[in-house]
């Protein structure tokens, strides 16, 4: 399994791979840059085909969070990590110490926190082994970093309905949110309270119909939520969700949404901008629970400054669309420069 030249290495600072036999931890760790200050990134935990399928995931989500610290302007570098598990199944209390040893043979030049896969109660357990661990909660602050997400997706959402389709509130908008876990569903409730109309999915039916039955939205099956006749595509599931035939189905003229890695490859973002559609950067959108993991490492942590730093998400998406439109760029170009601006030393 080759590295260096693998098609999602981006000059990676530093690729560790890592196990315990007594444990069955099977790991890597991709810090990907550190110039504005340690690797902050979520560990997920997926029961991945192949070990190539988890290198080109930790690769490419850790490139990410790079430009995300740099574009929601904190102290920190971008890291990820990911093991190979099936959470439900394979998950154990030795498991995850394991990862906390691995951890901490980083130095602290990676610190972990919360992803798909993992909890809350899962960073404690890790936090036995190291002290480099985000999102704990302590002191009246929040552990969950997810509310925090969604409300600065919530936030570039606004952004880019007004770019994309000229209008300054979301009362009768009607939004399909592919996905409904903690972010998706959080996203939701926002939506619905500001007046949207939903359409929602996700592959847990029950967790659906609840939600669904809760905000009085429209439900469809996973693979028909790209046909659905909505102004705003809302991708809060897994990577990749928009590929070259999900673009041509689309009916949304704004794509706006949680996700990670949302372009199943970089191409998409021109096959969008020649549809007429508005691609909102997903790192750009997504970064609110990161600022709050790294608010919660500062001494003066107040949750309205906090907010009031998510909040800022809006404002740096207006930049870029802004910027889009007067370079005929994709906004995910603009952001990709604006951001390696603020990460790359001169």
């Amino acid at each position: 399994m080759l590295v260096f030249d693998h098609p999602e290495f981006d000059h990676h600072q530093q690729v560790v791979f890592g196990s315990d036999e007594a444990s069955g931890l099977r790991a890597i760790i991709a810090i990907h840059d550190t110039h504005r200050g340690p690797a902050l990134g979520g560990l997920r935990i997926f029961p991945y085909a192949s070990e190539a399928d988890a290198l080109t995931d930790v690769l490419r989500l850790s490139r990410g969070m790079t430009y995300k610290s740099a574009l929601a302007d904190l102290p920190l570098g971008g890291g990820k990590a990911v093991i190979i598990a099936d959470p439900r199944r394979d998950k154990s209390p030795d498991l995850l110490r394991a990862m906390g040893r691995l951890i901490d043979s980083l130095s602290g030049h990676y610190i972990t926190a919360e992803d798909s896969g993992s909890s809350e109660a899962d960073m404690r357990i890790i936090a036995e082994s190291t002290t480099h661990v985000g999102g704990l909660g302590h002191a009246g602050r929040a552990g969950d970093p997810s509310p925090f997400t969604a409300h600065g997706v919530f936030c570039a959402l606004k952004s880019a309905v007004r770019h994309g389709l000229d209008r300054d509130d979301l009362g009768e908008l009607r939004v399909a949110i592919q996905g409904v876990g903690h972010v998706g569903a959080h996203l939701a409730r926002q939506l619905h309270a500001a007046g949207a109309q939903l359409v929602l999915t996700d592959v847990d039916r029950d967790a659906l119909g609840r939600l669904a039955d809760e905000l009085d939205a429209e439900v469809t099956a996973p693979e028909a939520i790209a046909d659905a006749e909505v102004d705003v595509f809302a991708p809060c599931a897994m990577g990749a969700a928009l590929s070259p035939t999900v673009v041509e189905r689309l009916k949304a003229r704004v794509v706006c949404g949680a996700a990670n890695n949302q372009l199943a490859h970089p191409d998409v973002a021109r096959l969008l901008t020649a549809r007429g559609i508005l691609y909102t950067p997903d790192y750009v959108a997504n970064a609110g629970g990161v600022i709050e993991i790294a608010w919660q490492r500062r001494e003066d942590y107040r949750r309205e400054a906090v907010m009031g730093h998510i909040e800022g998400i809006g404002a740096t998406l207006d930049e870029i669309f802004r910027r889009a439109e007067r370079e005929g760029q994709s906004p995910a170009r603009v952001a990709d420069d604006l951001a390696r601006e603020r990460f790359r030393p001169a």
